[in-house]
C-alpha cells in the first residue's frame, strides 16, 4: 500500500487522517468539495488535492491508487433529514460507485467508515455486536447501511473490502465540529458553565476519539488482507459506552470550572450499546482516549484561543449558509464579477451591442 485516495479529506475526520497518512510515508490523493475551506490541510510533497464532488469521480482519479478510505458523507442526522435525497446520493450511491471504480482500476483495498448509528434502537439490556440485527432510524443511518450492503459484495481475492462502524466521534480537529455530543457539551461548559443535554439522559451512546478512529484506518491499511477482507468492525471501546447523563457528569468533573447540566427537548429514543470485542481480539487494537480526555483537550484549545466556535463548526448551519450565499451571488453576479467586471466579458457584451 503506497498510494491512498481519501474522499471527504477536508472534513472533520479527514483533517486528522490525512496528516497521519503523510507522516507514515503514504502518497495521498485528497478528494473533497472543501465546503469548509481548503486551508485545513497543510501542503505536502506527497499530497495531491483533488477538488471534486464525490458523485463525479471518474476512472482517471483512481490511476495508481492502491487503497481507498471513503470518508465522504453528509455527516450528521440533522443534515441528513434536511437533505434526504443528497444524503442517499453521497453517503450511499457515491460510495458504492467509488468502490466499483477503485476495483475496476486495480486498487487492492477499500475501507468504508460507516456508523454504529445503524443499530438505532436496541433492547435495554442488549449490547450490539457486528452480527446484531441493524435498526437504522434516520436517513443518515439508513444511507450508511445501504452503503455497507453495496460495497461488501465487491470483496474478492484481489479486492479487500472492510467496514468500520464508528461510534460517535469526538475530539479536536482543524475542521472542528461542535454539533457532536461531547464537543458540544464541552463548548457549553466552557462558554457559560452549562452542559446542554437532551432528555432523559438514560439513552446509551458509544463514543470514539477522532485520533482513535483514524488510528484504526491506518491499521486497516496495514493489516493482512485475509484477516480483514469482507469484515465489519465496530470501532470504539467498552469504556466509551456512555449513558448521556453519566457522560455529562464525567465531562463536568474533568473540566477546571463550575458546570451544571441543563436539559432540553423531548426524550431521545435512539439508544444502543455496542460490543467492541471483535476489533480488540482480531486486530489487537485498544482505544487510547476517554470522553474526559477529549473534553479537556477541547477546553484547553478554547482557553488558549487556538479554537473558536464559528458558523463552520455547526455542519447544518454552514450548509444552509452556503446555499443562502449562492442565491445572493447569483442575483448580483454580472459580467463575471460583483463590483469588478472581467474585461473580456465586458468587451464581448459591448461588441454585441
Amino acid at each position: 500500500m503506497k498510494n491512498i485516495l481519501v474522499t471527504g479529506a477536508g472534513g472533520y475526520i479527514g483533517c486528522i487522517l490525512v496528516p497521519k497518512l503523510l507522516a507514515k510515508g503514504y502518497n495521498v490523493k485528497a478528494v473533497d468539495r472543501f465546503f469548509f475551506g481548503m486551508d485545513k490541510l497543510t501542503s505536502h510533497p506527497n499530497l495531491t488535492i483533488i477538488h471534486e464532488d464525490c458523485r463525479k469521480l471518474k476512472e482517471e482519479h483512481f490511476v495508481d491508487v492502491d487503497a481507498v478510505i471513503d470518508l465522504v458523507a453528509i455527516s450528521n442526522d440533522p443534515s441528513g433529514e434536511e437533505f434526504k435525497k443528497i444524503t442517499y446520493e453521497v453517503n450511499h450511491q457515491s460510495r458504492v460507485n467509488t468502490a466499483i471504480l477503485a476495483k475496476k482500476m486495480g486498487a487492492a483495498r477499500y475501507i468504508l467508515p460507516s456508523s454504529c448509528s445503524i443499530y438505532g434502537f436496541q433492547d435495554k439490556d442488549a449490547i450490539a455486536d457486528e452480527n446484531t440485527k441493524t435498526n437504522p432510524l434516520t436517513v443518515y443511518a439508513k444511507a450508511n447501511e445501504q452503503a455497507e450492503l453495496g460495497v461488501l459484495p465487491l470483496a474478492d481475492d484481489d479486492f479487500s473490502v472492510v467496514v468500520m462502524r464508528q461510534a460517535t466521534v469526538y475530539g479536536y480537529s482543524p475542521r472542528m465540529r461542535f454539533d457532536l455530543a461531547i464537543n458540544g457539551m464541552t463548548y457549553g461548559a466552557w462558554e457559560n458553565g452549562v452542559i446542554p443535554l437532551m432528555r432523559d439522559g438514560t439513552q446509551w451512546r458509544p463514543m470514539v476519539h477522532v485520533e482513535d478512529t483514524t488510528d484504526v484506518m491506518c491499521l486497516l491499511l496495514e493489516a493482512e488482507a485475509n484477516i480483514i477482507n469482507g469484515e465489519i468492525f465496530n470501532v470504539g471501546s467498552s469504556r466509551n459506552n456512555y449513558q448521556l447523563g453519566s457522560l455529562a457528569e464525567e465531562i463536568a468533573a474533568a473540566l477546571p470550572c463550575e458546570v451544571k447540566i441543563e436539559w432540553y427537548g423531548d426524550p431521545d429514543h435512539r439508544s444502543y450499546r455496542v460490543d467492541f470485542t471483535k476489533i480488540e481480539k482480531m486486530l489487537g487494537w485498544q482505544a487510547k482516549f476517554t470522553a474526559a480526555d477529549g473534553a479537556l483537550q477541547i477546553y484547553q484549545a478554547l482557553e488558549n484561543g487556538t479554537l473558536e466556535k464559528t458558523e463552520q463548526t455547526i455542519t447544518l448551519n454552514w450548509y444552509k449558509k452556503l446555499i443562502e450565499w449562492q442565491t445572493i451571488i447569483k442575483q448580483v453576479d454580472m459580467y463575471g464579477g460583483i463590483l469588478e467586471m472581467k474585461k473580456n466579458v465586458t468587451q464581448e457584451k459591448v461588441a454585441s451591442l
